[in-house]
């Protein structure tokens, strides 16, 4: 009787089908399985699997409103002049479109909410729209700045944990008052190379900093729901021979990357004794670099943040390109009393418009020979409107 029934099972169809489909399961569990890694924040797909599968299972991020950003661009330009009431469409292919009709001084935008006359000539800046994601401009960052392993070298340093991240969320809440409309995004701004005075071993005035300080900058944003910028400053190597050296931290969707030109030495310079210097052509590589693994990874935008205060700092910056898998940021680096950061900005920033600004506050140096440090209402008034603030 049992041997009739095995018999009748064995040689149903519809048993060998559920096998099968079973079998089928099986493999293919354990092939994602093995391109899956763990290790991340999330299971991330690498490019290992049919990009139509990696596309189902990677995570999705917002998708971009492309009328909330055009608006936001031309509010950070700064009191645009509302002329009459027009309807656009959120699907156009590229943003900010001006009109045909313009000054020598002034351009004329269509929004979702009229046409305007732009009070700059220079700004907004007209570039391809982010991927899906992107951060700015309908964020603004509030980012601490500095290494754990020196109180020298910015806040970061010179406080216990807790007491850095309290601080952060109270200079948050200065700007979500001084701004309402543009959400505060906090962040740790990590010195992940720094120049030294020294050679070092390899003889290049750098020092790269350990997993382990780094993913303690990694641990520190997570407990404010915040992003990390990985800062490099290369010495007398170069940021084409330091930027690999992070890629594992690049693959992360949290972290960003920033470059300091004022520690890049060219001719056998050493660094602290002349302000160094960042071509076109090398940030044009770190935006290839990092619009590469967007593109792998299926990350949101990375943000590129390059600091500046002087001309020589950044030469050829019309150049720079842009790309819907990196959001690029000129910070003004400089510090002193409010006259000197304002005309250095003017100068160095305003003038050579590349996609977003930034402006740096010094809690100490800004303050020498009796200045003071901007507030957040003062440097909301700039033109353009930083959308990156960064606190040493």
């Amino acid at each position: 009787m049992i041997n009739r029934r095995i018999k009748r099972v064995l040689t149903n169809l519809h048993f060998w089908l559920g096998v099968s489909f079973l079998y089928l399961f099986i493999i293919i569990f354990f092939i994602v399985l093995g391109f899956v890694d763990t290790d991340n924040s999330y299971f991330r797909i690498t490019e290992k699997i049919p990009r139509s599968l990696a596309e189902f299972i990677s995570p999705k991020f917002p998708p971009l409103d492309r009328v909330d950003y055009d608006d936001r661009l031309l509010a950070l330009a700064n009191m645009p002049e509302i002329i009459k009431p027009v309807s656009t469409s959120s699907t156009s292919t590229s943003p900010v479109l001006p009109a045909t009709t313009s000054t020598s001084t002034k351009k004329i935008y269509q929004t979702s909410w009229g046409k305007i006359k732009a009070v700059s000539p220079l700004w907004p800046v007209k570039t391809v729209y982010p991927k899906d994601g992107a951060i700015l401009p309908f964020k603004r960052i509030i980012a601490y700045y500095g290494n754990f392993l020196s109180t020298g070298m910015g806040i970061l340093g010179q406080y216990p944990e807790d007491v850095v991240l309290e601080k952060l969320k109270g200079e948050m809440e200065k700007w979500n008052l001084a701004d309402p409309n543009t959400p505060t995004l906090p962040a740790i701004h990590y010195i992940a190379v720094t120049a030294q005075g020294s050679k070092g071993e390899d003889g290049k005035y750098r020092a790269r900093m350990s997993d382990t300080q780094i993913e303690k900058a990694l641990e520190m944003a997570k407990k404010v729901d915040g992003i990390v910028f990985l800062d490099i400053q290369v010495g007398q190597s170069t940021i084409q021979a330091e930027l690999p050296f992070f890629e594992k931290y690049i693959k992360m969707p949290e972290v960003h990357i920033a470059v300091d030109p004022e520690f890049s030495m060219k001719n056998g310079r050493k660094p602290g004794v002349y302000v160094g210097t960042y071509d076109a052509t090398e940030m044009n590589f770190v935006i290839d670099y990092l619009a590469e693994i967007v593109k792998k990874e299926n990350l949101p935008p990375k943000i590129f943040v390059i600091h500046r205060y002087i001309q020589e700092m950044l030469t050829n910056a019309n150049l720079i390109k842009t790309v819907p898998e990196v959001q690029v940021v000129i910070d003004m680096d400089g510090w002193g009393p409010p006259s000197n950061k304002l005309s250095s900005y003017k100068q160095f920033v305003y003038s050579e418009p590349v996609q977003f600004t930034g402006f740096k506050l010094f809690y100490k140096n800004d303050l020498r020979g009796g200045g003071k440090m901007m507030t957040p209402e003062e440097v909301l008034k700039l033109t353009p409107k930083p959308i990156y603030i960064q606190y040493q």
